[in-house]
């Protein structure tokens, strides 16, 4: 932190985050928004808080049990934030189930999508009900009765299990009072029923309610005194000592499993458990009372999110569209290399179709005068055409080099897979540098033409999976410039071999210059408002964390300079401040798709200087990974990233929301100015 700036200027990043998922949970409560989407907003804040317990929480305590963790920028410590963070999360989870219970099921029941309680049952569908339990359910359950020779058992992190109260004797006499009913991940939350016994077009059981209704066929000859759901999340960090690992891969595979089984973090039940099977739970898990979370409804709400892919009503979702392709690849079979020799591609996603990148590294793969091919990988999918193609590339005599980063949080067992398969064929497989996440997104393919190799490469801000290519927001860049080629040439052989960093020409890139470079890039801003000149700073990314950068900012506002931020999700910067930052307006948008372009804009004099990134401006991004900002030197590129990137998203005030300098966002409501949607408006000018 800045010596300049008190721990008063910057945000907690943990409250951030929760104040990011209030506004996702918004949008389950704007009726603008088709109904069976708004069902879905409400599992992805279920989604998100899942992880921020595994990761942020679960650290939070890791601090707290090795004390002595220095203070972050905020000046909370670890025991002070997890205070805060109890409290806030209770609140937004209450509000969660508030707007499911009061809003969003009794939406769904008018249009014919019921949930059906297990108190309200008519004969036909308990017989029904019955019979699915006996035949589906019962054959895979394996009820553990709780004695001196069966304790508690094992419970897989976020699973759902029953926690049963007995009362009576079993076939051996045993005279066991609890019992554990372990759900197998293998059997659907929601079960779908015929209409004409549901009585309504669709009708959903839970399956929390099929076992409520039949546990005590578990338990044969006893009494069910009571059977309550609920759901332990684990601390889903993995540790590697760096120092110590010898391979990365055997050490990762041997703690993989380990995930499932970590410390508790979080006790879910509902909210009618008793008072004596809670305490028993949270004794079993070693929490506290703070940590115990009560629902009122299902504990696993993401478990709701393929209910929209269960139920044909497309006047309950977002309208279809059909992701555009650009003019010069729109010949089916176009030759990439003989475009991109004419100038460089800029591709749009979620609105223009990701389909010529996985063209890209087909046609590459089949190309008899392509000698070699490298590429990043971070995230890429259990399928994936990308790493098919690649291992084509392998078997039709290519030099395949794929950097895979097996340290993706909860993609690693994918990208080992993965990285087997590729082995296995012959590719040269590496993983980056121990202790730096390989997150930086590039393709390089190398052809041999007219005698020379000439080198091609795609730069994108986003991963190359081509399922969330239709739900992200990013730019890809694809060019064939000498200089930036030489650059990336320099990235990957710095991923796999060994030698000093070398000088890049056009790339910025961490561990080595992003951090300084954009330092830089901000202070000349500042030096041109103190010249009295215009300057102007727009940044575009997913999270804003770093404190030199922020305190950076802060010298350039007080110069004068304008400064534009959308950012997503969290920021630790405070906007507003008399003295200190009145010239920074921060917003965030929160729509149809997940914002993850990052982008940054320096006016620089009317040089209008546009790059283009994998790293959001957070320590992890600058000093422990592996990651590129690469810049548009085409000026058509460049007016079109300004355009579709960050003007437009300035102006929207539909989807946006403005951040006050208490931290908390207000929702843009337009009175007399027309309405501006940026996704809306990209889908009209982009897509078909």
């Amino acid at each position: 932190m800045s010596k300049k700036f008190s721990a008063q200027h910057f945000i907690n990043r943990e409250l951030g985050q929760l104040e990011f998922n209030r506004r996702v949970l918004a949008q389950a409560e704007d009726a603008r928004i088709p109904l069976l989407e708004r069902l879905k907003y409400l599992c992805i804040v279920s989604n998100n808080l899942d992880e921020f317990f595994e990761i942020r929480v679960a650290s939070l305590k890791e601090q707290i049990n090795l004390a002595g963790v220095p203070l972050g920028p905020d000046g909370m410590d670890a025991p002070l934030t997890l205070k805060r963070v109890r409290e806030q999360a209770h609140q937004l989870i209450a509000h969660q189930y508030d707007i499911l219970n009061t809003a969003i099921l009794p939406a769904l029941d008018v249009q014919g999508i019921r949930f059906l309680r297990r108190t309200r049952w008519n004969d036909a569908q308990r017989a029904w009900v019955r019979e699915f339990f006996f035949n589906e359910v019962m054959p895979v359950l394996t009820p553990i009765g709780l004695d001196p020779s069966h304790p508690f058992p094992r419970v897989l992190n976020k699973s759902l299990n029953f926690a049963v109260e007995l009362q009576g004797k079993d076939a051996f006499g045993r005279n066991s009072a609890k019992a554990i009913v372990q759900a197998p991940r293998v059997l659907p939350r929601t079960i779908p029923l015929p209409p004409e016994i549901s009585g309504c077009e669709h009708g959903f059981v839970f399956l929390s309610s099929i076992l409520h209704a039949h546990v005590g066929e578990l338990f044969s000859g006893m009494t069910v005194l009571s059977c309550h759901q609920f759901r332990v999340t684990r601390n889903s960090n993995l540790f590697v000592d760096d120092e110590e690992v010898k391979n990365l891969r055997t050490s990762l595979q041997g703690e993989l499993p380990h995930r499932h089984f970590g410390d508790a973090v979080r006790l879910e039940i509902t909210d009618n458990c008793s008072p004596q099977v809670a305490d028993y739970l949270l004794q079993q898990f070693e929490l506290g009372v703070e940590d115990l979370y009560r629902v009122d409804g299902p504990v696993n709400l993401v478990r709701l999110m393929d209910i929209p892919d269960q139920v044909a009503r497309d006047d309950l979702k977002f309208a279809p569209y059909s992701a555009g392709i650009t003019t010069t690849l729109q010949k089916k079979g176009a030759d990439m290399f003989k475009l991109l020799r004419k100038g460089d591609v800029l591709l749009h996603h979620p609105f223009q179709s990701f389909q010529p990148v996985i063209s890209f590294i087909q046609q590459a793969a089949s190309d008899p005068q392509v000698v070699a091919i490298k590429q990043t990988v971070y995230r890429t999918g259990v399928d994936s055409a990308l790493m098919e193609a690649l291992i084509a590339a392998v078997q039709g005599g290519k030099e395949v080099t794929v950097v895979v980063e097996l340290m993706a949080r909860f993609d690693e067992e994918a990208n080992i897979n993965w990285a087997s398969k590729l082995e296995e064929v012959g590719a040269h497989v590496v993983y980056g540098v121990v202790g730096h996440k390989t997150h930086a997104k590039m393709i390089m393919v190398v052809r041999r033409e007219d005698g020379k190799l000439r080198r091609y490469a795609h730069l994108g801000t986003g991963n190359y999976h081509p399922r969330t290519a239709r739900l992200y927001t990013d730019f890809g860049l694809f060019t064939c410039q000498p200089e930036i080629c030489a650059d990336v040439n320099e990235v990957f052989g710095q991923l796999t071999s060994l030698g000093k960093a070398g000088t890049l020409r056009h790339l910025w890139q961490s561990p080595f210059s992003l951090h300084s470079q954009i330092l830089r890039a901000i202070h000349n801003e500042t030096k041109l408002a103190q010249a009295g000149k215009k300057a102007h700073i727009i940044a575009k990314m997913n999270a804003l964390l770093e404190p030199a950068i922020i305190a950076a900012l802060y010298e350039a506002s007080r110069a004068g300079v304008k400064i534009d931020l959308i950012i997503r999700g969290v920021c630790a910067l405070r906007p507003g401040v008399a003295g200190l930052s009145e010239n920074i307006r921060v917003r965030s948008v929160i729509g149809r798709f997940l914002e993850h372009t990052r982008i940054f804009y320096f006016r620089n004099n009317l040089a209008h200087d546009t790059y283009l990134s994998s790293a959001d401006w957070m320590d992890r991004n600058f000093f422990r990974r592996i990651e590129v900002c690469f810049p548009l030197l085409d000026k058509k590129l460049k007016k079109r990233v300004l355009d579709e990137g960050l003007k437009i998203y300035l102006r929207d005030n539909v989807q946006a929301w403005e951040m006050a300098v208490n931290g908390r966002y207000r929702r843009k409501t337009p009175r007399r100015a027309a309405l501006v949607c940026a996704q809306t408006t990209l889908l009209q000018q982009l897509a078909n």
